[in-house]
């Protein structure tokens, strides 16, 4: 009986949220190491067609980690990084279209209507344009040429909304046409905070493969459940935001910033991590709030 009852609390704590959330817009990013497991991300996806059956209108926006490495491998192409970001050439560009567009996204447009959920693939290049992404090196000043990778600077979000005013879920991949007409690659993060923004959605979740943010890297039971804006820039001073957390938690503030009401940070790792952070009162990530 009291596993009944642990049940029927565990419905009883959601009601509040999902009134609370029900017709609004949540964007779901998740890619990079949570792809590699076909387990984990199918639990994403249910929480996800979960989501979408309770009323919310969620959004997911996915990347391909690996499978472009793998595929880049078995096409004799030899992977190259500047500061982090894959360079991307004309070669790079096809294998990474064809991945994205024609191999991880049908698959998971099917994993959400296997648990009868309604989805949609939307190609980014679609929707998004892009300007090329230009920097400078700190130490030589010299320029630096990522080749075909975009910063977002429009989001046509009609297509967006006609997929969720028929309770479909869009499922988007991060390209984008840049003013030439070319195919561009997008920072996956980066794409989730634009499509977020220009949809003025109530929720940004980025779900990754570590708790949240973490005071001490090395103990997650340091874990910053909840960050005011104002926060920000004293952690990234002291430096508990550095490497692959800053630009996550700068994208999640700049998302703020914008009008959404809360981003989060979870890990993708733990069963349902995404339903437990929006459908209960403790939470299992990290949050960022205005």
């Amino acid at each position: 009986m009291d596993k009944f009852i642990e049940k029927a609390t565990a419905l009883t704590e959601a009601l509040p949220f999902i009134q609370q959330f029900r017709g609004e817009t949540i964007v779901v990013k998740f890619g990079g190491s949570i792809m590699e497991s076909e387990d984990g991300y199918s639990r994403i996806l249910q929480d996800v067609a979960f989501m979408e059956c309770v009323g919310l209108r969620p959004v997911v926006v996915h990347g391909g980690g690996k499978a472009i490495s793998r595929a880049m491998r078995e096409a004799d192409i030899a992977p190259n990084f500047v500061q982090g970001l894959r360079v991307t050439d004309d070669a790079t560009i096809r294998v990474v279209e064809q991945v994205l567009n024609q191999e991880v996204n049908p698959q998971l447009v099917e994993i959400i209507q296997q648990f009868h959920g309604k989805a949609r693939g939307i190609h980014g290049e679609d929707i998004i344009r892009v300007d090329k992404m230009m920097g400078t090196d700190t130490e030589s000043k010299e320029p630096l040429d990522w080749g075909y990778v975009g910063t977002v600077n429009r989001v046509d979000v009609e297509p967006i909304q006609a997929y969720l005013c028929s309770d479909i879920v869009p499922v988007i991949t991060p390209l984008g046409k840049g003013p030439n007409g070319k195919l561009y690659n997008i920072n996956a993060d980066d794409a989730a905070t634009a499509i977020a923004c220009a949809l003025n959605a109530r929720k940004l979740v980025f779900l990754t493969d570590v708790p949240g943010l973490l005071r001490d890297p090395e103990d997650k039971s340091s874990l910053i459940s909840s960050l005011h804006l104002g926060e920000v820039d004293e952690l990234i001073d002291r430096g508990v935001i550095a490497g692959g957390m800053l630009p996550k938690i700068k994208g999640m503030a700049g998302a703020v910033k914008s009008g959404i009401k809360k981003a989060h940070i979870i890990d993708a790792s733990m069963p349902h991590s995404l339903l437990l952070e929006l459908f209960t009162n403790e939470g299992v990530g990290t949050e960022i709030t205005e």
